[in-house]
């Protein structure tokens, strides 16, 4: 039976292309159809409307920007969201908030469908070469019966435990992500202004002991300037709100995330919410300038 796959955004059209590719029978549906041009050529299945999906796929992937996207794709409301996830196993490999994902995991089990989180560490690179390390959180038969789909998207799935654990899971790695790029961001600031040479910068750090795969991919686009998005400001900007919000309600002290939300909104408004992460080196850059 086809795997049904909704949302072909920046991460979810190199997700679905690696199952496509990888021979996973597969129904694809996205909001702007154009997205789905590239999985019909690698012989997907592009359906109609969400509707298609349900009724010929057992497993629905959902990689969509935030919850409200989500209730629209399930009917979640509706009188058609009992018979869209009715015997169903709904997995949500999108960021939400973990009481917006426990309260979806009720619904859908109260409607008599199964529930699986997975959201994803990684952004549209890994997403592409299939090295995406997944968090899943659910029951365990569940958890069980998807872990072997994620094989072509995903180099990692680590179990978690129950719902919401995987956004929990989620959250805590993108606040690490977050200010290690911003962090960077700022070390690379610090170097352009005093003169130094950047291809240098570069050099000494990835041959250093802080050295990473996301250090890598990310200081040479500060370096060269490039901020063709892999993962977008106004994304990351999101996420860091839901982290704030978890933090909060945990009664967490989250002071470099504090930081890391205000540079990114300051970004945001200087109109690069759909640049990459990296970009926030222009809000740095607006504040030494205001500085002067």
């Amino acid at each position: 039976m086809d795997i049904g796959f909704i949302g072909l955004g920046v991460m979810g059209q190199p997700m679905a292309l690696n199952l496509a590719r990888a021979g996973t029978p597969l129904i694809v549906w996205n909001r702007s159809a154009d997205k789905c041009e590239p999985l019909r050529a690698a012989g997907a299945t592009v359906a109609t409307d969400p509707a298609e999906i349900f009724e010929r796929a057992r497993v629905v992937v959902l990689m969509l920007v935030d919850g409200d996207a989500i209730d629209a794709s399930l009917g979640r409301g509706t009188s058609q969201f009992s018979a869209n996830v009715a015997h169903h196993t709904i997995v949500n490999m999108g960021t939400t908030s973990p009481d917006y994902s426990r309260g979806l995991e009720a619904d859908i089990r109260n409607a008599g469908g199964t529930y699986v989180e997975a959201p994803v560490s990684g952004s549209r690179k890994p997403a592409e070469a299939g090295q995406l390390v997944a968090m899943l959180a659910g029951e365990d038969t569940a958890v069980g019966s998807i872990r072997p789909l994620l094989g072509p998207m995903c180099q990692q799935a680590i179990v978690c435990g129950p719902v919401p654990s995987g956004l929990l899971m989620k959250l805590a790695v993108n606040l690490f992500l977050m200010t290690t790029v911003a962090g960077l961001a700022e070390a690379a600031h610090f170097a352009e202004r005093h003169g130094l040479d950047m291809q240098q910068f570069r050099a000494i750090v990835d041959a250093g002991q802080m050295a990473s795969d996301i250090s890598r991919v990310k200081i040479l686009k500060l370096v060269m300037r490039d901020f063709d998005v892999q993962g977008s400001i106004t994304n990351v900007l999101e996420v860091n709100r839901l982290i704030a919000e978890a933090a909060r309600e945990a009664g967490v002290a989250s002071p470099l995330l504090d930081v890391c939300y205000a540079l990114f909104g300051e970004t945001q408004a200087l109109g690069y919410g759909q640049s990459d992460i990296a970009a926030v080196l222009h809000a740095l850059e607006a504040r030494t300038d205001s500085s002067r």
